[in-house]
């Protein structure tokens, strides 16, 4: 197995996908990267990116290298709920972002057959609609979609760090799930009666997109704790 160089940070949406990347971490013994929970959405992600950069906090490594992982959306047939997914890029606008290409190959040898390398579409809204995913993918050659993708590497590549992108599908690209865009606060928080109501004004779709997203929470965990699995912080 190859060995990493050296992970200093990991982001990732706050809430439960901290959560299982933090479960994955802690069944390892050895030293693992800080784990920094990041807001939803484009624009507060920026904010937040922007005031950490202003405390300084990538500028201790000389070689600066963050992971960002979490789940996802399929816009494709070929990736259901459950998949891993590395990023190659990111697409917000007609405006293509790239990861770092060694880092994202360092990976993709470290995981082997168990991930598969992808082109993402970042969105500042939710997509729910399963005509609109699969439009999205087709038209745009997307494979999976997020809300953070795109900001990030708007950021990290004009600061100078190497980033790469790990997610997990959180639902498919054959149905529709509830919208959760009036639940996301500007801040890039969720408001959990907002949650709540939009959840139960789809009841079979909610329970699709639970049931979606315990799985991906679940496969994030094992993915976190096999990547870092015998590494060790240089």
């Amino acid at each position: 197995m190859i060995n990493l160089l050296p992970i200093h940070t990991i982001l990732v949406p706050q809430g439960a996908e901290y959560k299982a990347v933090c479960r994955g971490l802690s069944q390892i013994n050895s030293s693992t990267p800080t784990v920094v929970a990041i807001p939803i959405g484009m624009k507060p992600l920026t904010k937040y990116l922007e005031q950490l950069q202003t405390d300084k906090y990538f500028q201790n490594d000389l070689q600066p290298r963050v992971i960002i992982m979490g789940i996802c959306g399929s816009l494709s047939k070929r990736y259901a709920v459950g998949d891993i997914v590395l990023y190659q890029n990111c697409v917000y606008q007609k405006q293509v972002r790239e990861c770092d290409r060694i880092f994202t190959t360092q990976l993709h040898s470290r995981l082997s057959d168990k991930v598969s390398l992808v082109n993402s579409l970042s969105c500042d809204r939710v997509i729910w609609s399963a005509t609109e995913k699969l439009h999205l993918g087709e038209t745009l050659g997307t494979d999976v979609v997020d809300m953070e993708g795109f900001a990030a590497l708007e950021f990290f590549n004009a600061s100078g760090v190497a980033v790469a992108m790990l997610r997990v599908v959180s639902d498919d690209s054959g149905h529709d799930i509830p919208d959760l865009t009036p639940a996301i606060n500007p801040n890039g928080s969720l408001q959990p009666l907002a949650l709540a109501m939009a959840l139960l004004r789809q009841p079979i779709a909610a329970t699709r997109l639970i049931r979606g997203s315990l799985t991906g929470l679940k496969m994030l965990e094992q993915v976190t704790n096999l990547l870092f699995s015998g590494y060790q912080l240089e």
